[in-house]
């Protein structure tokens, strides 16, 4: 049994969108295979977008987002849904993990580059939903965001190993889409 947090990080919380959809594949199988899963949606979190490098050291966790360092301090597997806007995740995606990745919790106190890493032990899986083609957006455009946030922000805090997995072309037919939904659910199944 692994502990695992879904992120899902669409701004929208409507579940009309496919990235809701594949979460809920991912989950449901994680759960029917034992896994414990806990599920944050961003989109229904209310909280400020930090402004400066001293809020980030030394200001307070909005407390609408102390369950989130909760949850993911318990995780042992960390699981980002979002789908690709301008090239990258979205801002309040991206905004909710400035805020919670903060120093004490998720970057050391001491040196962060050669400090111990807080959240070592955990691994994660991020799942990226775009409306062109996956190998368009790994070769053409080389993935420099995904690769940006695999290295930069969950490797600096010690999440290790990151697997991707990226669904393109999501307008796509329906025969594809439960394609992708069975992968998911295989993914939860195996909590990975």
């Amino acid at each position: 049994m692994t502990r695992i947090l879904i992120l899902q990080g669409h701004p929208d919380p409507s579940p009309a969108h496919f990235g809701h959809a594949l979460a809920a594949a991912y989950a449901d199988a994680a759960r029917a295979a034992g896994h414990q899963v806990d599920t944050i949606t961003v989109a229904t979190l209310d909280f400020p977008l930090l402004r400066t490098q001293h809020d980030w050291q030394h200001g307070a966790l909005p407390p609408t987002l102390l369950p989130v360092q909760q949850a993911i301090a318990r995780a042992e597997h960390l699981v980002l849904f979002f789908p690709l806007w301008l090239g990258g995740m979205p801002a309040l995606l991206k905004g909710l993990l400035e805020q919670v990745l903060r120093p004490g919790f998720a970057v050391p106190t001491g040196n962060p580059l050669t400090g111990p890493k807080p959240l070592a032990g955990r691994s994660a899986r991020v799942v990226v939903t775009m409306g062109m083609p996956a190998a368009a957006y790994r070769w053409l455009f080389r993935a420099h965001s995904l690769k940006a946030l695999e290295r930069n922000i969950l490797g600096f805090v010690g999440i290790s190993p990151v697997h991707e997995t990226l669904v393109g072309s999501v307008e796509g037919s329906a025969a594809a889409r439960l394609r992708w939904l069975a992968r998911l659910a295989r993914l939860g199944r195996d909590g990975a």
